[in-house]
């Protein structure tokens, strides 16, 4: 069993940047991908980034790609969504979510694909 934890939400002006985390526990994440996924009001969860946690090979959804950057701290079994030049179109509740399965040559961006799912953290950005 895998426990998820999502931290650094909040709102903030369009332009600007927040950086969320998700810690992980439970069980080693060594070979599984970890991805950030986002669900807006009225809106279906759509794929943000993605991540293979071995050797951070990386996928952006296209809206994000140039903005937002994954990237995981082994040590601290944490993956992070850095978020930059932030739009009103950003703001949804984002979750992070760790694969069901192992040895992903590149990481899923396919909600299917995740079998843990963290709580969510709700970022708002104003115009």
């Amino acid at each position: 069993q895998v426990q998820l934890v999502e931290s650094g939400g909040g709102l903030v002006q369009g332009g600007g940047s927040l950086r969320l985390s998700c810690a992980a526990s439970g069980r080693t994440i060594s070979s599984y991908a970890m991805g950030w996924f986002r669900q807006a009001p009225g809106k279906e969860r759509e794929f943000v980034a993605s991540i293979t946690w071995s050797i951070g090979i990386t996928r952006y959804a296209n809206s994000v790609r140039g903005r937002f950057t994954i990237s995981r701290d082994n040590a601290k079994n944490t993956v992070y969504l850095q978020m930059n030049s932030l739009k009103p179109e950003d703001t949804a509740v984002y979750y992070c979510a760790v694969s069901q399965t192992t040895g992903w040559s590149t990481p899923p961006g396919s909600a299917y694909e995740y079998g843990y799912w963290g709580q969510g953290t709700q970022v708002t950005v104003s115009s």
